[in-house]
């Protein structure tokens, strides 16, 4: 049945997309990159092939992720890339034209919405539907939304953190701020060039961050080697740094998305804050599994922080959770054309 009824979630992010297929559970799991040719424009890898060659290609191929910091930056190539998972996902099915549901940011604009739209729909989409993301991380999470309880979600992606205050299935108070995993990444990158005086790539800064990256110093920190270019000599080198190190780096990134936390708490009427102490604040998203990250949010805002089970899939599975329920949705789907 999950085949025939021809509907798809999308969870398109900057960094990753992940595609749910109702009744299958989450089908597609890949980098949201992109390789292209500046010779003639032509699109050679998508997705885990494109992302392996980040860093290492000669001049005349560029790579990059047509999104960003959670919406459309390349339509063209985000086009192509949605028509290849989409193709990819379905399968053998793929004569059939799906009804598509993808996940967008809290803070888009109506025309960055109608982009994606129109994108999901000329890479093959017979309908195409976009939810907020807080919302689908919040029914991903096993959130009962349609309650009369506040509910706070934290979603960190790769692009953007949406912190959101759910109640009666509506967003009562959000925020959106474009300072998430990219961004981590790239003050990890920073300070090692500042340092230790070496280069190293995005990749690099990212594996860091998942091997020794936290968001509170450690008493017996981890410790990793990294390997780059020397800014001085021009010549590979290594070095070995620790997690209080990275705890450093990328305290600037931190506090921002406390900030934005914070923002949401103090735009929430006090019948739902009392609330949001009661269930205390729910985190999805990758960015979100950084180490000691929701007891960095307790200490900051005295509210407790939980992670949610699989985080990285909160929102997949939310487009799959509205989908098979499409009708009870209504109010909360934001627009199809």
């Amino acid at each position: 049945m999950g085949l025939l009824s021809k509907k798809l979630g999308i969870d398109l992010g900057t960094a990753n997309t992940l595609v749910f297929l109702p009744g299958k559970g989450i089908v597609l799991n890949e980098p949201s990159v992109v390789a292209v040719s500046e010779q003639d424009n032509k699109i050679l890898a998508i997705g885990i092939e494109a992302k392996n060659m980040i860093g290492k290609t000669p001049e005349f191929i560029i790579t990059y992720c047509p999104m960003k910091d959670g919406v459309i930056a390349d339509y063209r190539v985000t086009e192509a890339m949605l028509r290849y998972f989409i193709n990819k996902a379905m399968g053998k099915w793929n004569f059939f034209k799906p009804d598509v549901m993808v996940s967008v940011p809290a803070g888009v604009t109506s025309t960055q919405r109608r982009a994606v739209v129109e994108a999901a729909i000329r890479a093959g989409a017979k309908n195409a539907y976009v939810v907020k993301e807080p919302i689908l991380a919040a029914l991903g999470a096993g959130i009962p939304i349609h309650e009369s309880k506040g509910y706070m979600v934290v979603d960190i992606g790769g692009g953007t953190t949406d912190v959101a205050v759910i109640s009666l299935g509506g967003i009562v108070s959000s925020t959106s701020v474009k300072c998430a995993g990219n961004k981590i990444d790239a003050a990890i990158a920073d300070y090692i060039k500042k340092t230790f005086n070496l280069a190293i790539g995005e990749r690099t800064a990212e594996e860091v961050k998942i091997k020794i990256g936290a968001a509170v110093p450690f008493e017996e920190e981890l410790r990793v080697t990294i390997k780059g270019r020397d800014f001085i000599q021009g010549l590979p080198r290594s070095a070995q740094v620790g997690t209080n190190e990275i705890v450093k780096a990328i305290d600037g990134e931190l506090k921002q998305i406390i900030k934005a936390i914070k923002t949401v708490l103090a735009d929430t009427p006090p019948e739902l804050a009392s609330d949001i102490i009661d269930h205390g604040i729910i985190m999805t998203g990758g960015s979100s599994q950084l180490r000691n990250l929701a007891d960095l949010v307790y200490r900051k805002t005295g509210v407790k922080a939980s992670l949610a089970e699989d985080s990285l899939y909160c929102v997949a599975k939310g487009t799959g959770i509205v989908l098979e329920h499409l009708d009870m949705y209504k109010k909360t789907v934001l627009s199809k054309k």
